[in-house]
């Protein structure tokens, strides 16, 4: 495998370190490098969703990378907004385009120690994915929700099945209430390559 920042060696991460290893590495490139070049819309979707769905601020960005979700937040009139990765070098892209409020490195695998909690919306855009983080990453995001507040995030469509979300959500049935699952495109429709037609499922509900 090529050690030049991928798709498919983000799909093949298999440690925390592994994700801080690659996004230092394309930290840099991933907005003209990656997501304009592959037609990239998933953070688009799921923040027209999070609007959609009547959420508002102040919102917790989860996996933010280099801010797009947030821009396209701010582009709905949604703020504040704050961001967390486990990604210093991502957040250092983001921090430049000044949107966020607050930014803060944290691993959600391992809970969120969030300076901004309780918020009242919460999105995520390309962090359930292959290689990332699994369905117990949801407990840490509804831990620093405030009842009622709305969350979407976005779920690699092959991740869902193989890395038991349903199970999940179906765990979480008394702590969640409105949920909805909405399947949305990854990349616009005149991307090319092996992955143009991945799908993702957008899961929206608000804390009980």
């Amino acid at each position: 495998m090529s050690n030049d920042p991928d798709l498919t060696r983000a799909y093949g991460l298999k440690t925390p370190e592994d994700s801080v290893a690659l996004y230092r590495d394309w930290a840099d490139t991933y907005d003209d490098g990656f997501a304009q070049a592959n037609g990239y819309v998933l953070h688009a979707a799921v923040a027209r969703h999070f609007a959609l769905m009547g959420g508002f601020g102040p919102v917790l960005d989860v996996g933010a990378g280099t801010g797009l979700c947030g821009v396209a937040l701010r582009a709905h009139g949604i703020e504040p907004i704050d961001a967390t990765d486990i990604s210093p070098d991502m957040l250092e892209v983001a921090r430049a385009k000044n949107i966020y409020r607050t930014l803060f490195i944290s691993n959600v695998s391992n809970g969120l120690q969030a300076p901004g909690a309780p918020y009242q919306g919460a999105v995520s855009s390309g962090t359930f994915t292959n290689g990332h983080v699994g369905p117990d990453g949801i407990d840490a995001i509804l831990s620093v929700m405030r009842p009622g507040g709305w969350m979407v995030l976005s779920v690699n469509a092959q991740h869902y099945g193989a890395a038991g979300f349903e199970a999940k959500m179906a765990d979480l049935a008394p702590r969640i209430t409105n949920l909805s699952q909405t399947e949305v495109a990854i990349y616009s429709p005149d991307a090319s390559g092996p992955h143009a037609r991945d799908m993702a499922l957008l899961l929206a509900f608000r804390a009980a």
